[in-house]
């Protein structure tokens, strides 16, 4: 018997965005195959009628659904899909007792769970789902559509690689064995500690203060997450952060082996002067590397934009959402 957690919900809008006048916003609730409940806003377009085409969002990795995730459905409801919002297992509002922890497959999953949901909707034709994934749900979201034949079109904005940049480190610059026995050796005693002192150990949300010397993306995360622009007091990022241990498990968890054989769309877009833009390209290039699919595949770069841009448009509305309006709707005929 599959069965929902009681899960407590904040009935008042505690968005970072305005909410908009063109749809229907309220707040849903799935269950993954975890039996973990996932909480999410739903955005219906306020002038349409009968089946719609559909479109899960999650994202950033550490952000939560009232942040920029909240943004794109809500845009994206505005343009006549109908979209939902989600916070990831073990975070935001989504159930799971043990708080903020992460794992590659629990977290596709949550994607996969969330197609689920938009499939038995009345309000959705089951045939014409898309998935949106930003930063560390970039990659999940992909990773997704290589398990998911349900998903038609993934669009996947400022990604991240999770289990690389936990394995390698920034820009790859701890790939070696000694390293990530060290980072693994770390988890280990920390797990002891956990399990002595009764709970986990945070690991720190975004630095603050900021130092002066920090290097230039993680001020672009302060200048998200730790001011009014995007903070949010369920945030991960703009508070305590993961546990220690929460991405033990993607040091050892490649997301993207089979990427080469997704048949449908993907969409990945990046901002031209983020610091993780590499990950978009080398993405990208092992997606239509000797694949049988690659015509419906495209790497969109923004000029000039950073990381976070991405995240709320920044200040020149970075997000192309004509772009993602087209893509989608050329995909979920």
């Amino acid at each position: 018997m599959i069965k929902k957690e009681e899960l407590t919900l904040v009935t008042e809008w505690d968005k970072t965005f305005p909410k908009s006048d063109k749809v229907d916003h309220s707040k849903v609730t799935f269950v993954n195959r975890y039996g973990i409940t996932l909480a999410a806003d739903m955005y219906v377009p306020g002038d349409k009628e009968g089946k719609l085409p559909a479109i899960a969002v999650c994202g950033p990795f550490g952000a939560v659904k009232e942040q920029c995730s909240g943004l794109y459905a809500q845009t994206m409801a505005e343009r006549g899909f109908l979209t939902i919002a989600f916070d990831p297992s073990f975070t935001g509002e989504s159930g799971g007792n043990v708080r903020y922890m992460a794992s590659p497959d629990i977290n596709t999953e949550d994607f996969m769970a969330a197609v689920d949901f938009l499939s038995l909707n009345d309000r959705v034709d089951p045939d014409r789902i898309g998935i949106i994934g930003i930063c560390g749900w970039g990659g999940m979201s992909i990773n997704a559509a290589a398990l998911d034949t349900r998903i038609k079109a993934t669009a996947a904005m400022t990604m991240y690689d999770m289990t690389r940049v936990n394995a390698k480190g920034y820009f790859d610059s701890e790939d070696s064995e000694e390293a990530r026995y060290q980072k693994k050796a770390a988890m280990c005693a920390q797990r002891l500690e956990d399990l002595k002192s009764g709970e986990y150990k945070l690991g720190g949300g975004v630095v603050d203060p900021l130092p002066e010397d920090a290097p230039f993306f993680v001020k672009d995360y302060y200048d998200y997450y730790k001011t009014d622009r995007g903070y949010h007091k369920r945030s991960l990022n703009s508070n305590g952060g993961w546990n220690v241990i929460g991405c033990e498990s993607f040091i050892n968890q490649p997301i993207l082996k089979y990427s080469s054989e997704i048949r449908s769309a993907v969409l990945l877009i990046h901002g031209e002067k983020a610091h993780s833009c590499y990950f978009s390209k080398d993405a990208y290039a092992d997606m239509i590397k000797d694949s049988k699919f690659a015509d419906n595949k495209e790497l969109m770069i923004i000029p000039d934009a950073v990381h976070t841009d991405l995240y709320d448009g920044g200040d020149k509305d970075y997000i192309p959402f004509d772009k993602l309006e087209s893509f989608f709707m050329e995909n979920l005929k």
